[in-house]
């Protein structure tokens, strides 16, 4: 990098040697770190690697995907409802657990399809769209509108640590002073404990985890600094569909009992809440993956900025957003169903710069939690805008 923070010749010249030399090659080392330098490629060719069906909607297809979670939901809930109260007690101990895991992932892949809508991936009909993902996401207590619009902007400013929205790493100048005690395993494991129980909740409602703005930020407030005032009805509706299943509940309560509705709903809820945040958490999360400031920012770098990782039979169950979280951040119109065969497609491409980490879930929370505390410049790359995680306190 020059004074300027643009790459040199040489730099150049060594970044198309090291991408050569990777075409075809997997990167054997998630921990490599992925190259900082513009890549040698461009969106356009990315997109020209994808073979061109991967783009089509289809609007029957994506409803199959929710027809066949609703039914595996409702048949979770009526064995709920009805079998499980029967169980005698050593059994049902068991049995409830099971339920609450197996009604909270499919509850996941649900909210992912609301996701997709969010990004105009489920049909050719922006209309249905929204009118599919604000139902599917009040169900689950998402305002709909106001999370697209947040997570679009995300989505725009990926990586850069002055503009994108959620997950925004904190400089080791910002710490807050209790930091250095946090640095031990009993810590360590109730910070992960708070973040993932309390994590999406806190989010939505004081934005924390989210980027810094100049006065109180909250997904449920249609005059928050998060929207414009074009935004601000969309998020007056979003309210009300939360409302509208929170007085649903209210019903339920009172015919069934508040009991039997969190055993029912409440914790399968919390259940999604805990994937939501683990989720993305480490897509965005990772020793190898660069962060930039405004000096040194762009869209394509920030979007390669993101890691694939892998859930195991989950990958299916929560509509492989999981393992397919790069290309889902190169063209995030592109339907699920879709996305694993560009992942395949873009990979040889990409070559260094895709980054897939199949650490176990469970492993890669706890080594990213213990390694990336904070964010830095190293060495040169201090003239150059261009941030790494540490964790050295």
């Amino acid at each position: 990098m020059d004074a300027d923070g643009h790459m040199t010749a040489k730099g150049q010249e060594q970044n198309q040697t090291i991408y050569h030399q990777s075409i075809n090659k997997p990167v054997e080392d998630p921990m490599l770190r992925v190259p900082t330098e513009k890549p040698p490629f461009t969106l356009s060719q990315i997109k020209k690697a994808v073979p061109p069906h991967c783009f089509n909607r289809s609007t029957l297809r994506s409803f199959s995907y929710i027809l066949h979670d609703l039914l595996i939901s409702t048949v979770l809930f009526y064995l709920a409802f009805t079998l499980l109260p029967t169980l005698p007690s050593p059994y049902s101990l068991l049995a409830w657990p099971l339920y609450w895991f197996a009604q909270g992932c499919i509850l996941t892949g649900l909210w992912v399809i609301a996701h997709e809508c969010g990004h105009h991936a489920f049909s050719d009909s922006s209309l249905l769209d929204n009118t599919v993902g604000l139902i599917l996401h009040s169900l689950l207590l998402v305002p709909y509108f106001s999370w697209k619009y947040s997570h679009s902007r995300h989505h725009s400013n990926t990586g850069s640590l002055d503009r994108d929205e959620v997950f925004v790493p904190k400089t080791r100048s910002s710490l807050p002073w209790y930091y250095p005690y946090l640095k031990n395993p009993l810590a360590r494991l109730l910070t992960l404990a708070f973040t993932v129980t309390l994590g999406w909740p806190l989010y939505l409602i004081l934005n924390v985890s989210g980027r810094p703005y100049p006065r109180f930020a909250c997904h449920y407030d249609p005059y928050s600094p998060i929207y414009n005032a074009r935004e601000r009805a969309q998020i007056f509706l979003s309210d009300a569909g939360v409302l509208a299943v929170f007085y649903l509940l209210y019903r339920l309560s009172s015919a069934l009992s508040l009991l039997w509705v969190i055993r029912l709903y409440g914790v399968p809820l919390l259940i999604v809440n805990a994937w939501l945040v683990i989720i993305t958490y480490l897509q965005h999360t990772h020793p190898a993956l660069p962060h930039y400031d405004s000096k040194e920012w762009d869209w394509l770098r920030g979007a390669l900025a993101t890691v694939d990782r892998d859930y195991g039979f989950l990958n299916r169950v929560f509509h492989n957003i999981t393992d397919t979280h790069v290309a889902h951040h190169l063209f995030s119109t592109m339907p699920h169903y879709h996305a694993m065969e560009a992942t395949k497609a873009i990979r040889p491409l990409l070559g260094v710069y895709y980054r897939y980490d199949d650490t176990p879930v469970l492993k890669a929370m706890w080594r990213e939690a213990r390694e990336c505390i904070y964010v830095e410049a190293e060495g040169t790359e201090k003239r150059s805008g261009v941030f790494w995680y540490s964790n050295k306190l």
